[in-house]
């Protein structure tokens, strides 16, 4: 199996907040931001099976500072583990009001996407080759995650 970089995969999406993304009084939904960051994760992952992609999991997602009407979601994904079928994605979401240059951390996750075939059964991915020791680092706290994650469902009685 092939092996392929992080830098082949990132993602960075931008978008402006608009009033069909948020309630009454101008605060973007948290939906809207959980869909930006399926949305970057999964394009990630597709780049790096070069496949389909369907989401697995998404581990926890705190919403950290709120977003309005007119600012800009930036949205920022890349590969942090690759096990045989699935793959782990980070995202990191910042808001931006370029109109004062302002930019703030809105929230971080951790999705999981399993590669899929014509048939929508598991299929195998790439591996990933991690080059910087940030890539490093992430890639070992993504295999802890991926280990507790697997005994979570074990304790669940479910299949990994």
């Amino acid at each position: 199996m092939e092996t392929r970089t992080n830098s082949e995969s990132k993602v960075e999406i931008a978008e402006l907040m608009l009033p069909e993304h948020a309630n009454s009084i101008g605060l973007v939904h948290g939906g809207t931001i959980m869909k930006i960051i399926d949305t970057a994760a999964g394009i990630a992952a597709a780049r790096h099976a070069r496949n389909t992609v369907v989401t697995a999991s998404v581990d926890r997602i705190d919403f950290i500072a709120p977003v309005y009407v007119g600012d800009l979601i930036i949205s920022k994904a890349s590969l942090n583990y690759v096990s045989r079928t699935s793959m782990e994605v980070g995202v990191n979401v910042t808001a931006e009001k370029f109109t004062k240059g302002l930019v703030w951390h809105v929230a971080s996750a951790y999705l999981t996407f399993v590669s899929i075939d014509e048939n929508k059964k598991p299929m195998e991915v790439p591996r990933l080759k991690p080059e910087t020791p940030e890539e490093i680092r992430r890639f070992e706290e993504a295999k802890i995650r991926r280990e507790r994650r697997i005994e979570e469902l074990k304790r669940k009685g479910k299949k990994a």
